[in-house]
Parts: C-alpha cells; structure tokens; sequence
C-alpha cells in the first residue's frame, strides 16, 4: 500500500523527512532531517496507507479532488487541501478531514484517493490493451494472433477453459459468466503488477479493493445459485446434507459460510499483496537502521530476490482469487442447473 518500490528513493525520502509519522516535529536528527534509526521502521511501514493526490514514488504529482457529504453541508467538492481549508466547513487533522462545527468526521467521504487513482489507471490500461487487440482480430479475424493480441488470446482461453468450465456446469453458464471472471482476473492482474512498476503503488494491497472485489463475487455466486437452482434448492443447501432435525444448528453455520467465502478473498488478497511490500521496506529499512553500507550488498540481493517472487505473487494471486470464485459458483449451483454438464 502507497509503497517504494525502489531503494534510491526510500534513501531520499527516509533522509529528506523532517517530520515523524504523528505529524510532529522528530526530537533526534531534527536538526539534520534525518529520521532516527529506532524510528526508521515505524516511518517506511507508516507509509504503507492511502493518501490525498496521486503519488509516483513518495513524490506528489498533483492533488485529487476531496468529496464530501452531509446533511447540514450538503455535496461539497474541494480541488485541493488549500480549498478546503479556505472554505472553513472542514479541516485536515492528520490528514483526516473533521467538520469544523463539531470536529466529527463528514457523514459520507467520496474523495479520490491514491489508491482510487491507480484503479482508475488500470481501467485505462484494460481498455487500451482490450482495444488494440479488438481492433486487430476484427481487421485480420483469420490471420494467426500476433503480439499483444496473442497475449491476451492465450490467458483468455486458459481461463475459460481451465478456470470456469471445469467448475461450471453448464456450456450456458460458462459462455454467460465467463466475462466476470475475465475482467476479475485481468483487473486483479493490472492493479497487481501496477505496484512492482517503479514509482507505482498497488491498490490490491488496500482492504477496501480487496473487499469490494469479494463483495461482487458473493453477489454472482449468490445470485447465480438462485437463478439456476432456485429458491428452494438455494435454501435446501443451507442444511448441509444434513436431516432436517439439525436445522438448528446447520442453518446458522451454513449462513455463516456464505460470509467466510468473500472474507477469506478479502484477506488473502490483501494479506498476500501487503506482505511483499512489509519486506522489501523492512529490508531497505535495514541500511538506515544499522547507518552503514556494509549490510547494503545483503539487503539489496534479498530485497532483488523478494522482488522477484512478487513477480509470480501477482499472477498466482490473480488466478487463485478468480478460480475460487469459480469454485464457490460451482458449489452453490450444486446439481441443480437447468442444462446438460458441460463435461
């Protein structure tokens, strides 16, 4: 979340602060504007967070738009921090947004955040990768796929193929929820491989992301279930297999169940993405800590290593969350569809 991606520029960062993560002054190295060893950790981990304005790096390219709404205020929309401290209905304290009457936090915040801003990137990336290649299967649709096109056709079919149909268990469900899973599995990818690009920030590592991307898959798989196995079968599930006398005690462990399915996306998702980043900046963290170049040939090689496991992280985390929608699709379906299997 919000990471460096590279150990130059924690370097200026880390010795370019002058203030700690509570937004005071630093007692030790104020005078230098050096962080303090004992605080090196606490500062690079503090920097795992969302953030006002659209960063590169630690560097803020521009500020983003804070929205806001309230029964008393109503819609207010502010270009930057300066407005809105201007305007005199909020302020910033610690870069929390208070009302200024009563010092509570406004009853709805829309702002554009970093995190948001990446999103909204790799929405664009999607749409231009899926366009160019659109555009030249139609210009060409029985030349061989070249390129970018050939990229996409390959990771296309491999999860049609390997990751919906053998969960699903009809050619009719396939062919309707196969762009689900497409645009889950592309977009998890984006974002993913947006935070290992230098000056790039991952917004997957964000619990937000990671919950609003399981929320959408428990409400397929629910709806799906209800619309191919219907009501009475959807709620039949919810014994278990088990006789009808232990309603009492399934029925509650089953609905439990159908909450621990997107809980479990939300936190792997997100845990798996945070990790990485937690060690390449404890492990940068490493030089400043100890203040000497001796433990930088180990600390760069580890992090050079790290690096390249996320590398695979974001691929295999991409495929493990869409084929477990897959799977709980499948399971809640059941033997219930109104078609022939698929296999």
């Amino acid at each position: 979340m919000n990471q460096d991606s590279t150990a130059q520029q924690h370097s200026e960062h880390i010795h370019t602060a002058a203030t700690d993560t509570a937004g005071h002054h630093s007692t030790a190295g104020e005078q230098s504007g050096a962080i303090p060893p004992a605080q090196v950790f606490t500062h690079l981990l503090g920097e795992l967070g969302d953030h006002h304005g659209f960063y590169i790096f630690s560097h803020k390219v521009t500020d983003l738009p804070y929205i806001f709404y309230d029964k008393d205020n109503g819609l207010s929309v502010y270009t930057s921090p300066e407005k809105l401290e201007t305007a005199g209905k909020y302020t910033l304290h610690h870069g929390h947004p208070k009302r200024v009457s009563d010092e509570k936090s406004p009853l709805l915040d829309l702002s554009v955040t970093n995190f948001v801003a990446f999103q909204w990137l790799g929405f664009v990336i999607m749409l231009v990768m899926f366009g160019i290649a659109g555009r030249r299967a139609r210009k060409n649709p029985t030349s061989a796929p070249r390129g970018i096109q050939n990229l996409l056709e390959i990771l296309v079919v491999f999860i049609r193929e390997e990751v919906v149909r053998p969960n699903l268990p009809t050619n009719k469900l396939v062919d309707k929820l196969t762009p689900y899973f497409l645009s889950l599995f592309f977009f998890i990818l984006v974002l993913n491989l947006l935070g290992l690009v230098p000056g790039g920030h991952s917004a997957t590592s964000a619990i937000g992301t990671t919950a609003a991307l399981a929320i959408t898959a428990f409400l397929v798989v629910n709806y799906t279930a209800l619309k191919e196995a219907g009501i009475k079968a959807w709620l039949h599930h919810l014994l278990g297999g088990a006789p009808i006398f232990l309603a009492p005690i399934m029925v509650p462990i089953e609905i439990i169940g159908l909450f621990t399915k997107p809980f479990a996306l939300t936190i792997r998702l997100f845990a798996n993405m945070s990790a990485g980043h937690i060690v390449l900046l404890s492990l940068v963290g490493l030089i400043f800590f100890f203040q000497t170049l001796a433990v930088a040939p180990v600390s760069i090689g580890f992090s050079v290593f790290i690096y390249f496991l996320e590398t695979l992280v974001v691929f295999l985390q991409a495929y493990i969350f869409t084929i477990l929608a897959a799977v709980f699709v499948g399971l809640a379906i059941g033997d219930h569809a109104h078609e022939e299997h698929a296999h």
